[in-house]
């Protein structure tokens, strides 16, 4: 089965977009892990319609129901990847989707992980994207910092490669759903990372030190911005550009709406952005198949 519009995020913005995406008509297919730091919102005021304070909790219910109501097929997955060919493929914990077109609200990029010196290797051996980079490491030993399923999945795309892949759990029990002999699991803490001009080696918190050529940062889960990579898609380090008023990327087919856009970090913004972001990939779509669009007037 192919979608027609595929939304990563289950938060305003996603939720939002798929609203106005399967009122166009088509197949929308929403997918998501959690709702982020809007689920554990006590009380929102300041969002219009409500004369009493609601809670996230309930906002994002009642927005789930609404979507479900209209047609909108919502999976709970975490997402670790994206591919193209032909269409858009959306990589799952479990399985993977095909869409014609994506929106990303996957909220904004989480916190990097706290290890002394990833901010000051940055592009000299330390990277967040082991599609963009793996190749500059092929033969070469290589370290993976996350404990899931998506550090996993950077670090088979290290495969073809690197000659020795490490993951590193920073501390915490491995996560990951599955298992590889061609990557070494090491849950130790790692506390700094050494080297001349790039990174040569990292120390555990017992002492211990790691020869490395290179460091892939995968912390959590992927982020719009960790997707925004793989995709090619123009960013300023922190949030996705996109064109005003459609929510386009750089990308023909991707748009991306909510606080993965930067700007003002609020529910409304994050509505209004993933509206457009629906209606732009609706277009998109109808576009390509010769179909007629038109603008959607207030009421509709």
């Amino acid at each position: 089965m192919i979608y027609d519009v595929i939304i990563i995020g289950k938060g305003p913005a996603g939720l939002s977009a798929a609203v106005y995406a399967v009122r166009s008509g088509l197949r929308v297919l929403v997918l998501g892990r959690d709702t982020g730091a809007l689920q554990k919102a006590d009380k929102i005021e300041n969002y219009l319609g409500f004369t009493d304070p609601v809670s996230g909790s309930e906002l994002v219910e009642a927005s789930t129901r609404q979507a479900e109501r209209l047609g909108t097929e919502i999976i709970s997955t975490e997402v670790t990847g994206i591919s193209w060919q032909d269409q858009f493929t959306v990589h799952t914990t479990k399985e993977s989707y095909q869409g014609l077109t994506l929106v990303l609200a996957t909220g904004m990029p989480r916190k990097k992980a706290s290890v002394k010196g990833l901010t000051a290797y940055e592009g000299r051996g330390v990277s967040y994207c082991a599609t963009c980079d793996g190749f500059f490491y092929r033969g070469k030993t290589v370290a993976v910092i996350g404990d899931g399923d998506y550090a996993f999945r950077e670090a088979s795309e290290l495969k073809p490669f690197a000659a020795k892949i490490h993951l590193l759990t920073n501390g915490r029990p491995y996560q990951g759903a599955e298992r590889d002999d061609a990557i070494e699991i090491d849950e130790r803490p790692v506390v700094g990372l050494q080297g001349e001009d790039k990174v040569e080696s990292l120390t555990f918190g017992d002492g211990n030190q790691l020869s490395v050529d290179g460091v892939f940062v995968a912390e959590g889960t992927a982020s719009a911005l960790d997707l925004a990579l793989k995709l090619g898609l123009e960013n300023d380090g922190r949030a996705i550009t996109v064109e005003p008023y459609t929510q386009a990327t750089n990308l023909p087919g991707v748009f991306a709406a909510g606080d993965c856009t930067g700007g003002l970090l609020q529910i409304a913004v994050a509505v209004g952005e993933g509206a457009q972001a629906g209606m732009s990939a609706a277009a998109f779509v109808k576009t390509a198949r010769g179909e007629k669009t038109k603008r959607v007037q207030w009421g509709e």
